[in-house]
């Protein structure tokens, strides 16, 4: 397949540390993007990580065409392994989820459902969150601000589970932390944005 040509969906994963994580996810995204009918590759993005995730990448992307990899030279951050993602992918939709398995692959068809209704951008809202109070906390808090700055309500600004109409990611330009802005962003800019509640699992390697 030449790199002109589109695909139906691409999925893009940022990984940092996510060695032991990458197989499985992998495997659940594959099944998951498979059973929606529509042409797909994933794009993983290793951000300058330290524990082999270049290699298992390498390894992924040896078994199966489909998968695909980029590293970067160092650790850049979230917002920069999205902007090179986004240059990088060929579906007319395009999905994001954290490496760390938390995100669940199965919960996928409803981000696609609401995109087909005519959301531009869909954002997961993670309901029963899989973490601990440091992290909960100060997310209520930063959604809450975001909300009233941006004029849009959503429970979960800062999900990581999103399914975004290619349009939307051509028109963003994402750096520093923006990438926790993004519905905000896209809202800005005209698109249709909301959100779908969506399971989350705790993580069972590493640390986030």
């Amino acid at each position: 397949m030449s790199g002109a040509e589109r695909l139906g969906i691409s999925a893009v994963i940022p990984a940092y540390n996510e060695a032991e994580s990458l197989p499985e996810l992998v495997r659940e995204l594959g099944s998951a993007l498979g059973a929606l009918g529509r042409s797909w590759e994933i794009l993983i993005v290793d951000d300058g990580s330290r524990d082999g995730t270049d290699r298992v990448i390498a390894d992924l992307a040896a078994a199966d065409r489909r998968v695909r990899g980029v590293s970067l030279r160092q650790n850049f951050g979230k917002s920069a392994a999205l902007a090179t993602a986004f240059r990088l992918v060929r579906g007319e939709w395009v999905l994001t989820l954290d490496g760390d398995l938390q995100d669940d692959p199965a919960e996928l068809p409803k981000l696609v459902e609401a995109l087909e209704h005519g959301l531009d951008l869909v954002s997961g809202w993670k309901q029963a969150r899989k973490d601990p109070i440091t992290k909960t906390v100060p997310s209520r808090l930063f959604n809450s601000v975001t909300s009233w700055v941006a004029g849009l309500r959503l429970h979960d600004f800062n999900c990581g589970y999103k399914l975004y109409r290619r349009e939307v990611t051509e028109s963003l330009e994402i750096y520093g932390e923006l990438h926790r802005f993004v519905p905000a962003l896209a809202h800005w800019r005209g698109f249709r944005v909301g959100e779908v509640p969506v399971r989350h699992r705790a993580r069972r390697f590493g640390r986030s």
